[in-house]
């Protein structure tokens, strides 16, 4: 499965999501860049079929079939569309997944199915307070119990702290499996993973613009570029005679002032 976004964005001029064109497919893992607090959220909607954009167009292996994109493609952990609340039990989280998934959904269902994940003696752990590594790779094991979901759009897990390399190579060992891997991330994730040269994370919206300090502030008294040594001499001669006569002249006037107030 190959599914390519071809210049989408979504509101007027591009403000919830400026044009954007990407590409991911099975078997490989892919992080895109979206910034502010809005813009993760609708790439990822977009990019899993369950949003339409203002412009452009998102195909699955070439043809635009939308219904077919959201049955594939599971949107994990979006902010305010499909994450767990922070206080709900992490047995809670998995128990309505493994209902969605027309699966056992008791209370015991979920606690057996975490402590065959490694993740038993969490069950009683409200999610907002698990691990982000942790969190990446539970939810994503839920997603794919959902019959027929070839892909994953994980949403901002730099948002919940940790190192990038956790999340990172979870996705990545998801991609290994068979699944088509979109991670969308903020740009300080971003340039970290670029450096971490051992991932060989690849960006599918473009290279990450590296950051820019801005120039320190020309000094007033350098000498200009433009202004030979004689003109640049000559002027300061000017400057500091003009100085000196409005000096002078400042004086006489407060002396004279001075002496009248006495």
């Amino acid at each position: 499965m190959r599914v390519t976004l071809h210049e989408v964005s979504k509101g007027r001029g591009g403000q919830a999501l400026p044009t954007t064109s990407l590409e991911f497919h099975t078997g490989a893992v892919r992080f895109a860049l979206a910034e502010t607090e809005q813009r993760p959220t609708v790439l990822g909607l977009i990019a899993s079929g369950r949003m339409k954009p203002e412009t452009g167009r998102v195909t699955v292996d070439g043809t635009t079939d939308n219904r077919m994109l959201r049955r594939a493609v599971a949107l994990v952990d979006a902010p305010d569309v499909s994450d767990p609340h922070a206080d709900i039990t992490l047995a809670g989280v998995v128990g309505e997944e493994l209902m969605f998934a027309g699966v056992g959904a008791t209370p015991l269902h979920a606690r057996r199915w975490l402590a065959r994940l490694g993740f038993g003696e969490l069950a009683g752990v409200p999610i907002g307070n698990v691990d982000p590594a942790a969190r990446v790779r539970i939810l994503c094991e839920l997603a794919i119990l959902r019959e027929g979901t070839e892909g994953i759009v994980l949403v901002s897990p730099d948002r919940h702290g940790g190192s990038p390399d956790g999340w990172w190579r979870i996705a990545s060992e998801f991609a290994d499996r068979g699944y088509a891997m979109l991670v969308i991330i903020g740009g300080s994730a971003a340039v970290a993973l670029e450096r971490m040269n051992e991932l060989e994370a690849i960006n599918a919206s473009g290279p990450v613009q590296p950051l820019v300090l801005e120039a320190p502030s020309a000094d007033p008294d350098a000498e200009s570029p433009d202004e030979t040594p004689d003109t640049a001499t000559a002027t300061a001669t000017a400057t500091a005679t003009a100085t000196a006569t409005a000096t002078d002249a400042d004086t006489a006037t407060d002396t004279t002032e001075n002496g009248a107030e006495r």
